[in-house]
């Protein structure tokens, strides 16, 4: 039996599952807080739209998985350098939506942060590999 390298085969295909779960949770929280819930979704002087939500989101996973992709490599274990270092990340980036204009978009957009952190956390966590020897 051969052995696989962490971004090859069924680990990819995982981890783009994720990142592509992470972009409809956002575009779900979204539509919820926009269309749905009349937000408006203004920050920084500028509607955030569907299209922004999911490039962003898609990025930002890609970002991740390459940051996994170093760390599989470089760190003695990788799947808890990874949770810390995302957390971290993600903590960070809650002050994003403080530029927002007004509570609803405020809410919204942290609501987006949150579970698009917890689903790339999760999984991309999942598919790190374990410690190395």
């Amino acid at each position: 039996m051969t052995r696989t390298s962490p971004a090859t085969g069924g680990v990819a295909a995982r981890r783009a599952l994720t990142i592509a779960a992470a972009a409809g949770a956002a575009l779900l929280v979204w539509v919820a807080a926009d269309p749905i819930g009349g937000a408006g979704m203004h920050a920084r002087g500028q509607h955030v739209g569907p299209a922004a939500v999911v490039a962003f989101t898609l990025l930002i996973g890609l970002a991740g998985w390459g940051l996994l992709a170093v760390m599989e490599r470089r760190a003695k274990r990788p799947a808890r350098t990874w949770g810390l270092t995302a957390g971290i990340v993600l903590g960070l980036s809650m002050t994003g939506p403080m530029d927002s204009e007004g509570l609803g978009t405020y809410a919204a957009l942290s609501a987006m942060h949150l579970v698009v952190g917890a689903v790339l956390i999760a999984g991309l966590g999942r598919t790190a590999a374990r410690a190395r020897r």
